[in-house]
């Protein structure tokens, strides 16, 4: 795990990153500006459970293309799921909150991911780990409206106006980032290529 200090606030960015791109950077620049992170920690996923993996690219090139496409010195590029020897988000974040006593942990995601997100290995328990902030993606903006996440946590959300504040928060709490969209996906990257 990327070195923190107390008192910092610490976005956490999870994903295949299969390949990334600048959408992916686009919410982390969002993440870093709305939420006044100190750190973002683009977590390059060994492999998601949900996802098929015959077309997933080897770790160290994901890992290498991410860190080739994020200059800003805050933007800690890690595959510590690797190591740690887990698939599921679930107990990562159980992990993280335990060896970062101190510092103040929001989990960053794309709105694409909250239509699915009730499909997660244990999803209410990540809700109830660390405040979440979800970034606007094309085709998603509607989704903290309809998807079930947010209507079983609907009580817990922020103005988006009070992003800044997340952080502060004890979970469960979430807000909706809306902003610049990128148009380009994982999926049509891998499907042009």
């Amino acid at each position: 795990m990327p070195y923190v200090e107390k008192g910092m606030v610490v976005g956490l960015f999870g994903g295949s990153f299969n390949p990334p791109h600048e959408g992916h950077v686009l919410v982390a620049d969002i993440a870093l500006r709305r939420l006044g992170l100190d750190q973002l920690w683009w977590m390059v996923t060994p492999g998601n459970p949900l996802k098929d993996h015959r077309e997933l690219a080897p770790l160290g090139q994901r890992i290498a293309l991410s860190e080739a496409m994020t200059p800003d010195p805050r933007i800690k590029v890690t595959a510590f799921e690797k190591t740690l020897g887990q698939a599921y988000t679930e107990k990562t974040l159980e992990i993280v909150r335990a060896r970062n006593t101190g510092v103040r942990f929001i989990w960053v995601m794309g709105a694409d991911n909250l239509k699915t997100f009730d499909r997660w290995q244990n999803w209410r328990k990540i809700v109830h780990t660390f405040p979440i902030a979800v970034i606007d993606r094309p085709g998603s903006t509607l989704a903290y409206l309809s998807s079930k996440m947010a209507r079983t946590f609907g009580y817990a959300r922020l103005d988006e106006e009070d992003a800044m504040a997340l952080a502060r928060h004890s979970a469960p709490a979430w807000t909706f980032i809306h902003g610049p969209r990128s148009p380009l996906s994982s999926t049509a990257l891998r499907d042009h290529s």
